[in-house]
């Protein structure tokens, strides 16, 4: 990224010049990182600023694109909140939203999302893999579903970019959003993917001033941002087998060592099918806030980054049917790919100091 920022600074919308011209041949080779990490055609790319604007990008604009009275569309009630929320806002503009329950382990059957179709149903939005407790969702299922019933399938695939395989081709999605902070690119820029042969007729922008991006995200492309996601899908996927198998194995150690010392320990989420790196666990009996506030150099949270903070538990864990009690005294930890034994071994222990101290 650095020859971006300091000596190679031309914009890519202007290629009348050496400096623009190289910059917008290293913006197509990062769009073509980013789309052999998921399977797809360069030109199905869009860059955003992020997962959380691909997401609104693609609720908002599938459905600012119709012609015809607000109709239905159906999303499962532990998304990110940059889909609840878009969907919200459209069930206030008159639309009728349809919120799937998981079950216990936070998976969304694909029979209910079929069940849930109606005539009047134009978009669904539902996850790869979730971001509090891991579990990986039936998409391809889905994806098959919302083909048959002619209905456009969004996937919030964030989660997933770096951390499990991404087909685009056998997920049948029309759209899909990526985030490249996920898989250890610089924060501020993202992408969705948008299928090529209905990109023109399918959105409609959220933002005026360009013809930048298809005409879909208009503005000067952050060109450096651009170059360190496409590298990092690289990287990423490159690996992408190997790694899993060590984040696995990192996230047993852990859940192994944490059981040892609370052995009434929960764990959230779907015990074989979710993410490598990602434990949610409830401490019962433990208040959340003392205990975070008494650990020391270990980072977890206890639900989403995007609301830290909030004095609610999860939204997540209460669609999983956690009482209130125990989701206040959950945490999520995230084991990544600079996370070694010795950083687990450490964490356990001070989990055990803290808990100890607390009973």
């Amino acid at each position: 990224m650095r020859p971006y920022f300091t000596e190679w600074y031309g914009n890519p919308s202007n290629q009348h010049h050496s400096a623009g011209s190289r910059a917008a041949r290293a913006v197509e080779k990062a769009r073509a990182q980013v789309a052999a990490a998921i399977g797809a055609e360069p030109a199905s790319i869009v860059f955003t600023s992020g997962a959380t604007e691909s997401n609104n990008l693609a609720i908002l604009g599938i459905c600012r694109a119709s012609r015809s009275a607000p109709g239905h569309i159906i999303t499962s009630a532990i998304e990110h909140k940059s889909v609840v929320e878009p969907y919200r806002h459209l069930e206030a503009s008159g639309w009728k939203t349809t919120f799937l329950r998981p079950d216990s382990l936070g998976t969304v059957d694909w029979r209910s999302v079929e069940d849930a179709i109606t005539p009047a149903t134009m978009l669904i939005s539902i996850m790869a893999a979730n971001n509090e407790v891991g579990t990986i969702q039936a998409v391809e299922q889905i994806g098959e579903v919302c083909d048959r019933h002619g209905v456009i399938f969004h996937c919030d695939a964030a989660q997933s970019l770096g951390r499990m395989p991404i087909n685009i081709s056998h997920w049948n999605v029309d759209l899909l959003s990526l985030s490249a902070h996920k898989a250890y690119g610089p924060k501020g820029v993202g992408a969705l993917f948008v299928r090529e042969n209905r990109k023109t007729d399918m959105l409609v922008p959220l933002a005026f001033g360009g013809g930048q991006e298809s005409g879909i995200r208009p503005g000067t492309p952050p060109v450096p941002n651009i170059v360190g996601f496409g590298a990092a899908c690289e990287l990423a996927c490159g690996s992408l087998a190997e790694e899993s198998g060590r984040l696995r194995m990192l996230r047993q150690s852990l859940l192994d060592q944490l059981r040892h010392c609370v052995p009434d320990l929960v764990v959230h989420g779907h015990p074989t099918d979710a993410l490598p790196g990602l434990l949610s666990v409830g401490l019962p009996g433990i208040n959340g806030d003392e205990f975070l506030f008494a650990l020391q150099d270990v980072a977890i949270s206890q639900g989403a980054a995007c609301t830290a903070g909030s004095p609610e538990p999860s939204h997540v864990l209460k669609a999983l049917g956690v009482g209130y009690e125990l989701a206040r005294s959950s945490f999520r930890f995230g084991i990544g790919r600079f996370t070694t034994i010795e950083d687990v071994n450490r964490a356990a222990a001070e989990v055990a100091r803290v808990l100890a101290i607390l009973r």
